[in-house]
């Protein structure tokens, strides 16, 4: 009797193989050779799932999306209200939950770094630049959420312009990302942690 594949946890299987291509190889580096053999199929088996490369790349970008949607989600469900929470310790939690996006180890640096990768190539294709866009938003969004919620508990600075801030917070976030991965000897993962830290703090009463 054949053995029954299920398709969908064939799919996540390739989506993995192509993270660890991409994290050791680079983008530009992955094919669907290289992704094939690297999680043990022929390219034919691969073909079955997707019909090409870049249905390969928005597929696999989706579901870095999702997990980490997901993983972000859940932190914010198991925080619950600030105001449960003494200033210190609400400040110490959204420190946490934006610390997810940075590369502090090596499951979230490999994260940010296929992350860095697929928003380098949207740039050139416009195939993922709706993908692209989406996680430019989503950072946003999540940022936006946390500085709401200190706000909401009395925690914030008054005067503070939260769209302004929500800017400066995500591009903060952006920039040790982008220097945690191109430069970990410079910018390490204690030194990365500090800062967002000291500018969460920053902007308490």
């Amino acid at each position: 009797m054949p053995k029954q594949v299920d398709p969908e946890a064939r799919r996540r299987h390739v989506v993995d193989a192509l993270f660890r291509v991409v994290v050791r190889d680079g983008l530009q580096r992955t094919s669907l050779r290289a992704v094939a053999d690297e999680a043990g199929l022929n390219i034919g088996s691969l073909r079955h799932y997707f019909s090409g490369q870049q249905e390969l790349m928005r597929f696999a970008m989706r579901s870095m999306l999702e997990r980490v949607a997901v993983r972000l989600v859940d932190r914010v469900d198991e925080i619950g209200e600030l105001v449960d929470y003494s200033r210190r310790e609400q400040l110490a939690l959204c420190v946490e939950l934006l610390a997810e996006l940075l590369p502090l180890d090596a499951h979230r640096r490999a994260e940010v770094t296929v992350f860095l990768d697929f928003n380098t190539a949207a740039r050139t294709d416009p195939s993922l630049a709706d993908l692209s866009r989406q996680t430019a938003e989503g950072v946003r969004d999540l940022v936006r959420r946390v500085l709401g919620r200190l706000d909401d508990a009395g925690t914030l600075r008054p005067g503070l312009d939260r769209a302004v801030e929500t800017e400066k917070l995500a591009s903060l976030i952006d920039g040790l990302g982008l220097n945690g991965v191109l430069h970990p000897e410079v910018l390490d993962p204690d030194v990365c942690l500090a800062v967002l830290r000291a500018h969460i703090e920053g902007l308490a009463r």
